[in-house]
């Protein structure tokens, strides 16, 4: 564990699951009911001042050997040592994770992205509805039981005939 995941597992010793963590890796992965506990600490405590949410993301884990389906996973930064963070959170199909809009504003565009790509609810999201996909598109296309060519949708997008000349 790094000085880091150290100082995370020493504040909420029982909200930290045991995973696969590389040593070389600032990584540590929390209950998802504490995730903002864990959150704001990172952002706040002196010793860490993880101040800049990097990116938050999703990884869908359904033939693999992981706690729970989603991991959902945030990658902070701390700008005056350049150290990254990688808080993890594990869901099943049906759990709902707390929104990190309140700690960091840019969540709210990232958040929205996992919804629509993952299908990942985020409790107390200001504005959770569809980012990349059409508003009545149905499925989360980057879950691993979403068909690899899709459901068909392709065949109705709507044809755009550009100017050759123009581009």
């Amino acid at each position: 564990m790094s000085e880091f995941t150290e100082k995370i597992a020493a504040k909420f010793p029982d909200e930290i699951l045991e995973g696969p963590e590389m040593e070389s890796e600032n990584a540590i992965s929390v209950k998802s009911d504490k995730i903002l506990a864990v959150l704001e600490y990172c952002r706040s405590d002196a010793g860490m001042k993880f101040e800049f949410l990097t990116d938050l993301t999703a990884v869908d884990f359904l033939e693999f050997d992981s706690p729970k389906r989603i991991a959902v996973i945030y990658i902070l930064r701390n700008m005056k040592n350049m150290q990254n963070l990688i808080v993890r959170a594990f869901l099943s199909d049906d759990e709902e994770i707390d929104t990190a809009s309140d700690i960091w504003h840019s969540a709210e565009w990232l958040e929205r992205e996992v919804w629509d790509l993952f299908g990942v609810k985020f409790k107390g999201h200001p504005n959770l509805k569809r980012i990349l996909m059409p508003d009545d598109y149905e499925g989360h296309p980057l879950r691993k039981d979403y068909p690899l060519k899709g459901r068909g949708e392709r065949d109705s997008f709507k044809i755009i005939q550009r100017d050759r000349e123009r581009y």
